[in-house]
């Protein structure tokens, strides 16, 4: 096997997700100076910074369309380059209208990705590996999040127009993305699947691993073939795909009513709320980003060894205790000291290593061949639509609701989670996509268990 060679791949394409986590973490730094200058009014306000979300939700809902017709690695091409157009042109913007549009072209790019780079990854990856190689996406994703944090730190007393600085530096990023991905290869299984292309995917395989290569290339050909032999073999919504798309859009749901950004676009005004001052608070949100980071380095390293299932069990009661206790927090007032922010740096260590860590590794491994660019994008989009909605509604919620309301709900949803998790939920480590694909089709989730442990 060429690790090195699948690792530069899977990096490259995991740039996708640093795009992906400094696009939506970026706005954080800059929403207050933006609410400022444009005198915009709560629903303007809550707009501009759900907008890019907006974006989300369409490029997440349509991302599988263009990842099926013109490929993986086409797409992701076409993603780095809305990256491009959205952070110059949100950092020249000279006008609220304009703004907007470029924060929704930057979207799309974000939406897009959630769905083609961990699709693509997968579908490269080694059984073995696969877990922790298509993790590699979220931890780019907060890495993208850590670094936007820290520049707006640094930018944020650069002048009136530090705001377009914290803005336009993403076009470094986005160009090289750019630059690398067109040096991947295209997905072996995309090209046998949707274009036939039987000798190019044998090709790539050989690429990644000689010893292989012919074996897997038969098992994709035998799922196409069994696909084509089905007559709803390639609708999504076909009764015998009722269980993975039923796990995918769960996961999503899950994943937002956590509350994770409404925390990561307000966590300034959250800590400000808390009493802290304006630089304490965009420092404390930086150290937000780098125990995000951290923890999802930990869940990186464990995805593969202990399985998907294990890491969201126990994230999902360290996610409920620490939401708990920053909203016993706000009932009582007792903001002295950093509790609030070490409850939420607890929170968010949780979330990483286990929601964060394993979200886009999960959605992209249950559905069959044939759907699988449409099941990512189902997840995806239903991740977005949960997150635009939450970013859009907090401000009013945390206004009308108080901040202890607005995190008891957060901890409510996480009991759900859990529940989710411990009745449901397969575990997927260590199996083949072609696999996996057949048992979620029979609807044969509890020998998902037991075939992991033969590998």
């Amino acid at each position: 096997m060429n690790e090195r060679r699948i690792l530069f791949w899977s990096v490259t394409v995991a740039l996708g997700g640093f795009l992906f986590g400094f696009d939506t973490a970026v706005i954080s730094g800059a929403e207050q100076s933006i609410q400022e200058l444009w005198q915009l009014d709560v629903f303007q306000h809550g707009l501009t910074v759900s907008i890019a979300l907006i974006g989300t939700v369409l490029g997440a809902l349509f991302g599988g369309i263009p990842s099926d017709r013109f490929g993986r690695k086409n797409t992701l091409f076409w993603i780095g380059v809305l990256y491009l157009i959205s952070a110059l042109g949100s950092a020249l913007a000279t006008d609220w209208y304009s703004f907007l549009f470029f924060r929704f072209i930057g979207g799309l790019g974000v939406g897009a990705s959630s769905v083609a780079a961990p699709l693509y990854i997968s579908e490269i990856a080694p059984a073995k590996k696969r877990g922790s190689m298509v993790a590699m996406f979220q931890f780019n994703v907060v890495l993208g999040i850590l670094i936007a944090y820290f520049s707006n730190y640094l930018l944020q007393g650069s002048g009136p127009n530090s705001w377009r600085w914290m803005l336009g530096i993403e076009a470094l990023p986005a160009a090289l993305f750019v630059a690398l991905v067109v040096l991947v290869p295209e997905s072996p299984r995309w090209l046998v699947v949707k274009r036939g292309a039987i000798e190019k995917a044998r090709a790539v395989l050989m690429l990644i691993n000689p010893a292989t290569a012919d074996a897997e290339l038969k098992a994709i050909t035998e799922s196409k073939a069994h696909d084509l032999a089905t007559p709803s073999g390639n609708r999504l919504f076909a009764r015998s795909h009722s269980v993975p798309v039923m796990l995918a859009v769960l996961f999503a749901v899950f994943n937002q009513v956590s509350g994770i950004n409404a925390i990561i676009y307000y966590a300034p005004r959250i800590f400000e709320m808390t009493g802290l001052g304006k630089d304490a608070a965009l420092l404390s949100t930086t150290g937000i980003g780098l125990v995000n980071l951290i923890f999802t380095l930990v869940g990186l390293s464990l995805i593969d060894r202990v399985g998907r299932r294990t890491l969201m069990l126990v994230g999902s009661v360290g996610l409920i205790v620490t939401l708990g206790l920053v909203s016993w927090s706000f009932y009582t007032e007792r903001f002295s000291g950093l509790m609030v922010p070490l409850y939420l740096f607890g929170y968010i260590a949780f979330f990483a290593f286990s929601q964060g860590a394993v979200i886009w590794v999960f959605i992209s491994e249950i559905f069959p061949n044939s759907v699988r660019a449409s099941g990512q994008a189902l997840g995806s989009f239903t991740h977005w639509f949960m997150a635009a909605v939450i970013a859009f509604t907090f401000p009013y919620i945390t206004t009308t609701l108080g901040g202890g309301t607005t995190f008891l709900i957060f901890a409510g949803m996480m009991v759900l989670q859990l529940l989710f998790v411990w009745k449901i939920m397969p575990e997927t480590k260590g199996v083949s996509l072609e696999q996996i694909g057949q048992q979620t089709e029979k609807q044969e989730l509890g020998n998902l268990v037991e075939t992991s442990k033969t590998y």
